[in-house]
């Protein structure tokens, strides 16, 4: 069984990489495969979250352009609006997966 906890809209930021941590190592022990639209928005709330902009490296060019879109429409995102986006979504999917 999975614990999900909800980001608060006015977690301050140590609470809130916090909790973005523990979303991050949700998914990344989740054995059950991702749709693909939950794994590029995950991909790019976590690329957004972290100030990671390397380009993406798949060896597909498809896979490339979509990630590329994906990050394209966090841009104006901000940073913590993104760890919260990806919490929401993290918990979201693990909930609704069961």
């Amino acid at each position: 069984m999975v614990s999900v906890s909800l980001p608060r809209r006015d977690m301050n930021s140590e609470a809130l990489d916090i909790e973005f941590k523990k979303a991050v190592k949700k998914i990344n022990t989740h054995k059950e495969p991702f749709p693909a639209d939950i794994l590029l928005k995950l991909y790019a709330y976590y690329k957004k979250s972290t100030n990671d902009y390397g380009r993406p490296s798949s060896g597909k060019a498809i896979i490339n352009a979509f990630k590329t879109n994906a990050l394209f429409q966090v841009e104006k995102m901000t940073r913590d609006q993104a760890k919260k986006r990806y919490i929401d979504l993290a918990n979201s999917y693990l909930t609704d997966s069961k």
